[in-house]
């Protein structure tokens, strides 16, 4: 990472693991795939996204999660918050490109969260823009194997400190 790069910031952000009661966890294939390192089709990630100026964590969770999957709030339960922020930098390739170049990377807290609805109640066009274009239930284990080589590492610490509370 050039030193340019290296004195950003970290993009303050929030995960969700949200798991069905079968324990297998939600993944949506990312519309915009090509701009984050990953041939077209298999880019896959959990609900995440920035926390805005201001937001408290479980707010910011819902509501990333509404407009990415269109779940309402009322469909699910925060069963855990992550012990810790995780950190992940942006590969070189991408540095400069995403987020308008303001951010080396993202620091995330991850919530678990549980679905008590029904897979019809899923809407990934609840939003203006769209983030996934497709999405399904997996194993946890599958996770690391599905998302972008740069999170990899991150999703690996979030299925371990979750496991026994999936």
């Amino acid at each position: 990472m050039s030193d340019d790069f290296a004195s950003l910031p970290y993009r303050p952000c929030v995960g969700v693991m949200l798991v069905n009661a079968h324990g297998r966890v939600f993944v949506g294939k990312r519309i915009d795939n090509g701009s984050v390192g990953k041939q077209e089709g298999d880019a896959w990630q959990m609900p995440q996204g920035g926390i805005d100026e201001g937001e408290d964590l479980h707010p910011a969770a819902l509501r990333e999660l509404h407009e990415e999957t269109g779940i309402a709030p009322e469909l699910v339960t925060i069963i855990a918050e992550s012990r810790e922020e995780h950190f992940y930098d942006l590969p070189p390739e991408l540095l400069g490109k995403l987020w308008k170049g303001r951010y080396r990377g993202q620091r995330q807290r991850w919530l678990l969260l549980r679905f008590n609805g029904e897979d019809a109640q899923v809407n990934l066009a609840a939003h203006e823009h769209p983030e996934f274009l497709d999405w399904k239930w997996v194993e946890p284990d599958e996770l690391p194997d599905l998302i972008v080589p740069f999170k990899k590492r991150v999703y690996r610490q979030v299925v371990e400190e979750f496991r026994e509370l999936i």
